[in-house]
């Protein structure tokens, strides 16, 4: 069965442009089209859509309010936001959003975006065969691949911010967890989303950082306290500003008392 897609952009040439790409996955078909976000919710309240392709920056409502309203519906299609403005990334994927795709993108970056939309695991898919539907759910991925590339590490980790690109320090990460095969950078005072997966991530970042879970890497340095639960596990105490907490798994929590001396 062809997933339902409805394009939702207030600018013609960039509709008529996604909907070239989309025709090369015989399993989307586009049934609607929206110049506005009152108009893509008008559309959604009347016909079932599996997916939404939807803009920012419109008149009638930003598409982060039109994701925003799309979650209080009972059974809301998944969202692939399509804008030029990177700056929103972090707001879109905390409203659960399948994949922000940054203009122009092409047909592969596309396919990967619509795989994460339409099958069951988010973690890290391979991208949609072109012609050809999508595969069934995939797998999670190991906490490191069995035979990683050969990397450098980085002295510094790009991050987009009011469109321009800012190299953060490692020593400032407090820790990064995982999204939809990006990664989150918890910094002191703010959170900020990076094109790195955590296993990249992982294998990239060198000094005291630790894997304490499939979903957290978490930065040693910036532990402030140790809290064990009834089962074995922990969980970390940051020091940034919201004193925030980390998982640690069970499996992981004897390496990391280990690691620390206690």
């Amino acid at each position: 069965m062809r997933a339902r897609a409805l394009i939702v952009d207030d600018e013609a040439p960039a509709r008529a442009e996604l909907r070239y790409l989309l025709e090369e996955f015989t399993h989307v078909q586009v049934v609607g089209e929206a110049t506005n976000g009152e108009e893509a919710l008008e559309l959604i309240r009347s016909l079932a859509y599996d997916l939404v392709l939807l803009d920012i920056r419109m008149p009638g409502g930003s598409g982060l309010e039109v994701a925003s309203a799309l979650r209080r519906l009972p059974n809301p299609p998944r969202v692939i936001f399509t804008t030029a403005y990177p700056d929103h990334a972090v707001a879109a994927f905390d409203l659960e959003a399948a994949d922000y795709l940054v203009k122009p993108f092409d047909a592969d970056r596309l396919g990967r975006a619509l795989d994460r939309a339409l099958t069951a695991s988010a973690e890290e898919p391979k991208p949609a065969p072109r012609g050809s539907p999508p595969a069934g759910a995939l797998a999670e991925p190991p906490t490191q691949d069995p035979t990683p590339p050969r990397v450098e590490p980085l002295s510094r980790i790009p991050v987009q911010r009011d469109g321009r690109t800012v190299l953060v320090d490692p020593a400032a990460i407090v820790y990064a967890s995982a999204v939809r095969g990006y990664a989150y950078l918890k910094l002191a005072e703010e959170r900020v989303l990076v094109t790195f997966s955590l296993n990249e991530l992982e294998r990239r970042l060198r000094g005291h950082f630790f894997r304490t879970h499939r979903s957290y890497l978490v930065n040693l340095d910036h532990v402030r306290e140790l809290v064990p639960d009834f089962k074995g596990s922990l969980a970390l105490v940051m020091n940034d500003r919201q004193r925030s907490r980390v998982s640690v798994s069970r499996r992981q929590a004897r390496q990391l008392r280990r690691r620390l001396g206690v």
